[in-house]
């Protein structure tokens, strides 16, 4: 059930019986009102979330009533009704700032497919709304968590580029907040007071992403009955992240790169080319140079893409962030769940920081949420962790290398030391360098030239 409060205007007893009826059924909350000064008066009185007018009512008319909501309620949301008559009030109408207008009589579907297009525009500008009063505070840099050296990079490359227009190509694994530096770069720019849209290109059917983000007409397809804007212009002066880039098909790719390249671009089934100011901020845990290796990316997308690559070091790469990330998650969830833990153990803390966190920060912000709501008591055991924390292996005591009387060959015991971490890294990650170079900190090449050195072979080869 939706539960979003919708009030119909119209002078008509029968059509409002059957609106509130039909949409009661939807699971909208309804008024009505059978005259304009009425529904002036409950607008007044009451908070809706849409409001469906007739255009041409005795005494006040639909565009009193819009131009009522539009200065006493802002955040309400207007569809007009209108008979085939008064199709231009209804236009003029539109320009005053109507959301839609239908056209009499109308079917129900219609009206219900547009009033979830202008309930869901309206609850993506609610959200960029009430975003603005605790974004500024929330996406400063100096409040984003962790100390290592390698988010701090990040952090700085962020705070660079965020008042620019220059597309950022943000990577990382899954779960390594790549959506929340997103974020951090459109609040921190002159774009901040302009929509944030992000689309999961992994979520969303590769039929159906197409008109997510350019819109179609009506017509353009089957069940195409109402024209419908797409994310690109909705996002018009704001941004535009595209989650999971990766997963675009080729065809997508190439109507993305026009966008980057023109600033404009089509709807599904239109001739008349759009014009659009957007940023573009994309996002992949995939290795695009690999995909573009092998046709599955454009290779000209890639590079109009990554103008600044963000690279966003996984939590295992991070550990000295974690008991920071920790302390921040249980204040948190102290405070929204109503309890009162004071801390996690030493052990227990030792036993997050020992586990590799494959799910990254995500992973750690869940594992915090579910010890905080199952423990009544105020200090987190080890025993109160869940159950992959208690298997985790014994850390290996730290082996300390004794110098032998007869001495001992510097350059020999390094080189070794050097080996033996290098085989580490490469069983670990099953011979894949990039993970093995990830592990070490090293650049890729500088690892095959290393491995070149040692002369290290896989067993299988």
């Amino acid at each position: 059930m939706s539960g979003e409060k919708i009030l119909v205007i119209d002078d008509s007893p029968e059509i409002l019986t059957l609106f509130s009826e039909c949409l009661r059924a939807e699971g909208y909350e309804v008024d009505t009102s059978v005259d304009g000064s009425t529904g002036i008066e409950m607008i007044e009185k009451k908070a809706y979330d849409l409001i469906l007018t007739d255009m041409k009512m005795p005494s006040i008319d639909g565009m009193k009533v819009l131009e009522f909501a539009l200065n006493h309620s802002p955040e309400s949301i207007c569809i007009i009704l209108t008979g085939y008559g008064t199709v231009k009030n209804a236009v003029e109408a539109i320009k005053a700032g109507a959301f839609d207008y239908l056209t009499k009589p109308v079917k129900m579907d219609e009206i219900l497919v547009s009033l979830k297009r202008a309930l869901d525009y309206r609850n993506l500008k609610m959200e960029n709304l009430n975003l603005k009063n605790q974004l500024k505070k929330k996406y400063r840099f100096e409040n984003i968590i962790g100390d290592h050296e390698r988010i701090q990079k990040v952090f700085e490359i962020v705070e660079k580029v965020a008042d620019t227009d220059s597309t950022i190509l943000i990577l990382g694994d899954s779960g390594t907040g790549k959506e929340l530096i997103a974020k951090a770069i459109h609040y921190n720019s002159y774009r901040r007071d302009r929509p944030f849209v992000p689309v999961n290109c992994a979520a969303i059917p590769s039929e159906l992403l197409e008109s997510e983000l350019f819109g179609h007409e009506k017509g353009a397809f089957t069940n195409a009955i109402r024209t419908r804007i797409g994310r690109f212009e909705l996002a018009n002066g704001g941004t535009v992240f595209l989650d999971e880039i990766g997963d675009m098909n080729p065809l997508l790719q190439s109507k993305l790169l026009r966008v980057l390249q023109e600033r404009q671009f089509e709807r599904v089934g239109a001739v008349k080319t759009i014009k659009t100011d957007i940023r573009i901020i994309a996002a992949t845990h995939q290795d695009l140079k690999v995909a573009v290796a092998q046709k599955k990316f454009r290779e000209d997308l890639y590079y109009r893409l990554n103008v600044i690559p963000i690279r966003i070091p996984p939590l295992r790469e991070r550990k000295s962030d974690i008991p920071l990330l920790v302390h921040h998650f249980l204040e948190h969830f102290n405070r929204s769940k109503k309890k009162r833990i004071r801390a996690f153990s030493d052990e227990a803390m030792e036993a997050l920081v020992r586990y590799d966190w494959p799910g990254n920060v995500r992973e750690l912000e869940n594992t915090v949420e579910r010890v905080v709501i199952l423990v009544d008591h105020d200090l987190i055991a080890a025993q109160d962790l869940p159950e992959k924390f208690h298997l985790l292996p014994e850390p290996e005591p730290a082996q300390v290398l004794e110098i032998p009387e007869e001495g001992i060959s510097l350059d020999t015991a390094v080189n070794e030391f050097e080996r033996n971490l290098i085989l580490q890294a490469l069983v670990k990650t099953g011979w894949v360098k990039n993970k093995a170079a990830r592990l070490l900190n090293l650049n890729r090449t500088t690892l095959i030239e290393k491995i070149k050195r040692q002369n290290l072979q896989r067993p299988d080869n």
